[in-house]
């Protein structure tokens, strides 16, 4: 029997396109009309951008004060990096607006400079991202097209794995602290490469110790919400 208001804790493969807001939107519609209140505590441990999909953990009553304790755990991703060509964003966002040689890229080149990038590094946060600068969120300030100045900040990348690669594109697994980006990694990855790169896929993989074959999509989610033995608030 679940007890939302006691607080669950609830395991998501984030579809493509949707956002991690959507994801708890729609978890915290089918509580609200389930439980008939008028509204519920729902929040998520760990911001997915639209364009990425996999583990999200979403909290529910009183087990939303857990967040800050589940999304400072260690994270897995398994990303697909286009080379020769950048974005503003670092992704599929926003269109390429510059290209770059490949044609010297081969796999022992980026497996030495992949290995630069285990341990503790410094890494300037996306204009495109939610970090704050003089209070405002950088990616509107970025939509609006003007420039946003970030400062590094200090992270740690545990595992990179090269999965598949071409002088074009490679694919690479990566477990990394809290506030990695993985775009800005896609970034930095093809300026050592002496060309250029942006994250043309993204999945996130493992969240601590939950991986992605413990989650369900996000219509199972619901479903399961709409079947499952609940506490009613009047039953408290």
């Amino acid at each position: 029997m679940l007890n939302p208001i006691e607080g669950e804790i609830l395991y998501i493969d984030k579809p493509l396109h949707w956002s991690s807001f959507d994801a708890v939107k729609r978890v915290r519609g089918m509580l609200v009309r389930r439980l008939k209140l008028k509204k519920i505590k729902v929040g998520h441990a760990g911001t997915l951008d639209p364009l990425a999909t996999g583990v999200m953990i979403v909290c529910t009553g009183k087990a939303t004060k857990r967040i800050d304790e589940l999304q400072a755990h260690v994270k897995e991703y398994i990303a697909t990096i286009a080379l020769g060509a950048t974005t503003p964003s670092f992704d599929l966002e926003t269109e390429i607006d510059a290209t770059f040689p490949t044609e010297h890229i081969t796999r022992e080149l980026v497996d030495e400079v992949l290995s630069q990038f285990i341990g503790e590094i410094q890494q300037v946060p996306p204009a495109f991202s939610a970090c704050k600068v003089d209070g405002k969120r950088a990616y509107k300030m970025a939509r609006k097209g003007h420039e946003v100045e970030l400062k590094p900040k200090l992270l740690v990348i545990d595992e990179i794995e090269l999965l598949e690669y071409s002088p074009e594109s490679i694919t690479i697994r990566v477990v990394c602290s809290k506030g990695t980006y993985i775009r800005a990694l896609a970034r930095d990855i093809g300026k050592a490469l002496n060309s250029g790169g942006h994250l043309s896929a993204l999945r996130r993989t493992r969240v601590g110790d939950v991986s992605i074959n413990q989650c369900l999509s996000v219509d199972d989610a619901v479903k399961m919400l709409d079947s499952v033995e609940m506490v009613m608030p009047e039953e408290k």
